[in-house]
């Protein structure tokens, strides 16, 4: 059995559209969306509704989960204060501006996602078990993936939220990243998803048009555009402040 895993579109149809087309060659089983699927982007219907009319099993990520738990930008405002900059922006600036033009059926779609899929041997969360929010980097030592994830008791773990694909065999556990469609962080411009294969999976790159996703942004008024911009162009994390 073949199972993609496709994650972290933050509202960039055009990386969507890209990564739907390469699915057609990949040709798997069953598609499975990991979670952040419109904010920060200018496009969250279309992005929401396309993932509805694909029919893929969908888990609920934490840039989801700010549409309708506002509260929750104090709580990790106390976990990672450093964050304060970036959290004030996805809170007071990208949220409403997406909630806006979602619709409430659309908010109570996303609303509605279980924190967790299982399809066969893989268990798929956004983050970790029971936290939407945090989660290991790619340079996790062995014991930390392990007891984050060992917990789901499947033999293959992914995750997402971090934005930088990886795959990490340890004894009796494969833990794998998605990485991101719509916003990768780890210097590879290119949309990225998981490919699982009889149980070993790998992470797929995808070339798509940034600057066709660029002109999206700007043209739409999307809140702080010309960062967001220079993360798609870039594949890196840009600080808030720190745009050219």
């Amino acid at each position: 059995m073949r199972v993609a895993v496709v994650s972290d579109i933050h509202g960039n149809l055009t990386a969507l559209e890209a990564v739907v087309a390469d699915l057609e060659r990949t040709a798997p089983d069953v598609v499975l969306q990991g979670g952040d699927t419109a904010v920060m982007g200018p496009r969250p219907v279309e992005v929401v509704d396309r993932i509805r009319e694909l029919g893929w099993p969908s888990v609920v990520g934490n840039i989801d989960e700010v549409l309708w738990r506002p509260e929750v930008h104090e709580r990790q405002l106390e976990r990672a204060p450093a964050l304060a900059p970036l959290l004030s922006l996805v809170f007071d600036k990208y949220a409403p501006w997406a909630l806006e033009r979602l619709g409430d059926e659309r908010v109570a779609w996303l609303q509605g996602l279980p924190a967790e899929h299982r399809e066969g041997d893989l268990a798929l969360v956004h983050a970790s078990p029971g936290d939407l929010w945090r989660a290991p980097m790619p340079n996790a030592d062995d014991e930390e993936l392990a007891s984050t994830y060992g917990p789901l008791a499947a033999p293959l773990a992914a995750y997402c939220h971090i934005h930088q694909p990886f795959v990490r065999v340890l004894d009796n556990l494969i833990v794998a990243n998605a990485g991101s469609v719509g916003m990768p962080f780890d210097g590879d411009p290119r949309a990225s998803y998981l490919l699982v294969e009889d149980g070993e999976p790998s992470v797929v790159r995808v070339e798509y048009d940034v600057e066709q996703e660029v002109r999206a942004l700007q043209d739409a008024g999307h809140p702080d555009a010309e960062r967001l911009a220079e993360i798609r162009r870039t594949g890196r994390f840009v600080a808030p402040g720190a745009a050219a």
